[in-house]
């Protein structure tokens, strides 16, 4: 640097050179409500949950396959959309963040101090938290009055003694003496949410205005209202198709800002694995965000206020001299210091606010996505043909799903974290900062002294457009042609070397935008980072589309409306609990009750009809019909069978019946 230019630079003000300081001791800290105590207790209070809660099962005899503590096995259905979601996606917080805190804390179970097997236990506390944590759920399965009060106790409980222990200890030295703090504000969000909700439940089951969600699923309007509102909008797009034009400029600019933000529907509710996966990637990005302030931003704070003169004399020792004054090298390592503090801060808000845009992109294509594979579109879904059925690796794909959201969120705003600080840093001290001190301008210089190639290239772009827009494109009767083709040939051979460098700079483009775009949408697993021909080999992409064959193969909304509808019309008085246990086996549940009651042949005939215009259509059904399995894959469209097909084989087939009778 030019020494007399440095001189002649101007820091701003701050101070006399800062004294060394010594960073702050957090000595450990003991809470009144001890840890390994308290997990002791918890453990064994949920224990008691648990067989309290089997022996309430086994007294109700909700269904036959759910007698005892087996009837507790699965506390959620996942398969349900008129369920209240409350419940679940407080206690996947929960274990989100003791999960996220067994892997950051040093001792990762409350019971050892050993820290020389960390990875064991760690393994161990993989299995530890959810059995844990699983009586939060369990309390809510039976949908009674003692399930809701030893719910209220034990959320009650978890969220006392957590308040307590941040109480007694609000400092810790992990990481940052407020990180411990700051990571459990999450967790007693979901607490204090379950502490409210189970004795609204509660309340609710003592005044009798409480539904019972076990047997709401098909009993439920949602899916009645969803089938009219799809039906209602099909008559409106045909009367709107021939007044549709194209949108203005300002128009797609506001459909392109509102693709970015989710709006609820009525006639539309999401997934329960979709909603746990929305609040989850959520908890993450707060959580990685606040690991990614708590362990760079301190200790940069505290390097540059321990700053001194004699980093004038290391300076020095590197043939650096900055300033003949050393008060004023201080400044300027401090300032700079500041400014890659402040580039970090601004990438990682950076980064969390994309994040943000990019979840909430998310849920506005998994609704257009799942609506489209419910109307049977799965070539504008997937952009090619594919069957919509359950399978092992779809099962495997959709039960790891919540999961798979959350870990690719965390990856991704690190790494998005790492390369927007570097891109920051490259602007501010290259160009931010030169252009407004005028100084150091060596990225400028170096591409002053090439605008003899820049020129070159503009002029060669310039040339080509303006030759194709007036010379070698004509138009006539409104149609466009070639024209002076033997000129074109001549100016494409010319040109040649000059595109060959036009070439170059298109490839480096083309690289810096494809690594910005996969970067930015790497927490995405709605959308694949490769191209369509090898969409398979993205991992995220492909747990997304299988997790979509098994929402829309078990959960159509048009199929629960119309076994809804043989239900009501079958048995109007059969009970709550058998109503669960045969919806889930179809058409068995229709045989089982025209046996046990005697219908009309006018209302058993409407059964059979409304069962085979349900079903004859359903895609994800097609493949299991004993007369539609000698179909080739040529005979079925998006699932459904090819009529047209169908009817080209009888034909073939009857030719070829008839050349044979001919030949004999």
């Amino acid at each position: 640097m030019d020494k007399d230019a440095l001189l002649d630079y101007e820091y701003p003000d701050m101070g006399p050179p800062p004294k060394k300081i010594e960073a702050e001791v957090i000595p450990p800290c003991d809470p009144t409500a001890d840890d390994k105590l308290y997990h002791i207790c918890i453990t064994a209070i949920s224990l008691v949950v648990m067989l309290i809660l089997a022996i309430l099962a086994r007294r109700m005899k909700v269904g036959d396959r759910q007698k005892g503590l087996l009837g507790l096995l699965s506390p959620v259905n996942f398969l349900d959309h008129t369920q209240h979601k409350g419940l679940a996606v407080a206690v996947f917080g929960v274990l989100l963040c003791k999960l996220w805190g067994l892997i950051i804390s040093p001792n990762p179970l409350p019971f050892t101090a050993d820290s020389a097997n960390k990875q064991n236990w760690v393994i161990l506390g993989v299995f530890y938290y959810p059995a844990l944590y699983y009586p939060l759920l369990a309390c809510g399965t039976l949908h009674n009055k003692v399930g809701y009060v030893l719910g209220s106790l034990l959320s009650w409980t978890h969220f006392g003694i957590l308040v307590w222990q941040k109480i007694d200890c609000p400092k810790t030295p992990l990481i940052h003496k407020h990180y411990s703090l700051f990571s459990s504000l999450p967790q007693i969000a979901c607490l204090a949410f379950l502490s409210f909700q189970y004795p609204l439940l509660l309340f609710k089951g003592l005044k009798g205005t409480e539904k019972n969600n076990a047997t709401e699923d098909l009993s439920s309007s949602y899916y009645r209202d969803y089938v009219k509102k799809m039906l209602n909008k099909k008559k409106a797009a045909k009367l709107s198709t021939s007044s549709a034009d194209k949108p203005k400029l300002p128009q797609r600019i506001i459909d392109a800002v509102k693709s970015y933000i989710y709006t609820p529907e009525d006639a539309f509710r999401f997934p329960l694995k979709l909603a746990i996966s929305g609040v989850v990637s959520s908890i993450t990005l707060y959580q990685v965000g606040l690991l990614l302030i708590s362990a760079v931003v301190p200790s940069l704070q505290i390097a540059r206020l321990g700053v001194d003169e004699d980093v004038a004399n290391l300076l020095a020792g590197f043939k650096i001299i900055l300033s003949p004054d050393k008060h004023e090298v201080v400044q300027i390592v401090v300032y700079y210091m500041w400014c890659v503090e402040v580039c970090y801060i601004s990438a990682m808000t950076l980064s969390g606010l994309v994040n943000l845009a990019m979840l909430m992109r998310s849920m506005v294509l998994h609704r257009s996505n799942l609506k489209g594979l419910y109307r049977g579109d799965s070539y504008n879904v997937y952009n090619c043909q594919r069957s919509i059925r359950a399978s092992r690796p779809a099962l495997v794909c959709w039960m790891g799903y919540t999961s798979f959201t959350a870990a690719h969120i965390a990856m991704a705003m690190m790494v998005q974290t790492m390369v927007f600080f570097l891109c920051l840093l490259i602007a501010v001290f290259l160009v931010i900062m030169p252009v407004l001190h005028q100084q150091n301008l060596i990225l400028f210089q170096i591409i002053w002294g090439m605008w003899p190639f820049w020129l070159m290239i503009l002029l060669a772009v310039l040339i080509q457009h303006i030759t194709a827009r007036f010379c070698f494109i004509k138009k006539i009767a409104g149609t466009q042609d070639l024209n002076n083709r033997g000129n074109l040939f001549l100016l494409t051979y010319l040109l040649f070397p000059v595109n060959v460098l036009i070439g170059v700079l298109l490839a480096l483009w083309r690289m810096i935008i494809t690594a910005l775009f996969n970067i930015v949408h790497m927490g995405r697993t709605d959308i694949s980072l490769l191209n369509r021909n090898v969409e398979p080999f993205d991992p995220a992409y492909r747990c997304y589309a299988h997790y979509l064959k098994i929402e829309v193969s078990q959960s159509h909304p048009v199929m629960k409306a119309f076994c809804g509808i043989l239900l009501q019309t079958v048995g109007q008085d059969s009970r709550a609990g058998q109503r669960t246990r045969d919806a889930e086996e179809g058409i068995q549940l229709v045989q089982q009750e025209k046996k046990q009651h005697k219908v009309s042949s006018a209302k058993r005939a409407l059964g059979h009809w409304q069962l085979l215009y349900t079903l004859v259509n359903n895609p994800s059904l097609v493949g299991t019909r004993k007369h539609f399995r000698r179909q080739t894959t040529e005979s079925f469209l998006n699932g459904s069978l090819n009529r047209s097909t169908k009817e080209g084989s009888k034909k073939e087939a009857t030719a070829k019946e008839a050349e044979a009778a001919a030949s004999n």
